[in-house]
């Protein structure tokens, strides 16, 4: 294991310990460490984040499994809007749109207002609150097209999103990470296949995404196995704080 892979594997771990308490994977704060200090160069960048969703996913999603707090139909609802959209979003990714700016501004955009919306205090009785099937079906379609087009698997977006309509973060966490971690595997398989007829390097860095999936599976069962130990107001505040600083963040690096 070269240096790189050894940074990756211990940013891998770490991430996915404070993140995935509130359902947002770690490859939302891996991808523009991956573009600044390791150097992977884009449109690459984006398959291989994907690649650490698919390894690292399990850890947590066991833990979760093993406390029964995955709702499955909640699940089915995100997977059947975000499966789609995730392949549409690496077609864009790869043919419409290559710079990265562009998904740093639609990501700021979206998260900012969604922190905001989150750091509120709810009013009661608005905690457990539930949209309609179709509208979190719509919702996961536009946001897999989001996480297709960077790399994040999309539920690190929709969690947020979901939180601030009113569900309790210990129900939408669990789905949020099985979402991103399905969407994230039919990610890195449509950049393989395009990869076999599009012009440069699509496919991931395989070495480096296997070494910060594997620092990321086991920091995400230890970040699940935190969360029953966090009160959900803090856990709220936690995901707001997050939104808004990644929002910052990307903002930050398209403005330089």
């Amino acid at each position: 294991m070269d240096q790189q892979d050894l940074l990756g594997l211990v940013a891998g771990f770490v991430l996915a310990t404070v993140t995935t308490p509130v359902g947002v994977s770690g490859a939302v704060f891996l991808l523009p460490f991956q573009l600044s200090v390791l150097h992977v160069p884009s449109p690459r960048v984006t398959p291989t984040n994907l690649l650490y969703n698919v390894i690292s996913g399990p850890g947590g999603l066991l833990r979760y499994r093993r406390r029964s707090q995955v709702d499955g139909a909640l699940a089915l609802q995100l997977v059947a809007g975000s499966v789609p959209g995730v392949v549409l979003g690496a077609g864009l990714r790869v043919y419409v749109v290559a710079d990265p700016d562009v998904f740093r501004v639609l990501a700021a955009l979206v998260l900012a207002p969604v922190g905001i919306f989150i750091l509120r205090r709810p009013s009661p009785g608005s905690i457990g609150r539930r949209l309609s099937p179709w509208t979190v079906r719509v919702l996961a379609f536009v946001v897999g097209v989001v996480g297709g087009l960077y790399g994040i698997g999309g539920g690190s977006v929709l969690g947020p999103i979901l939180v601030g309509t009113g569900m309790a973060v210990a129900t939408v966490a669990p789905v949020a990470l099985l979402s991103t971690w399905v969407t994230s595997l039919v990610g890195v398989a449509t950049y393989a296949v395009i990869s076999l007829d599009a012009s440069g390097t699509v496919s991931p860095d395989w070495s480096l995404g296997i070494a910060t999936g594997l620092g990321g599976l086991v920091g995400g069962w230890v970040g699940a196995s935190l969360q029953p130990r966090i009160p959900e107001r803090a856990l709220r505040t936690m995901l707001g704080v997050l939104a808004i600083a990644l929002a910052v963040l990307y903002l930050a690096q398209a403005l330089a």
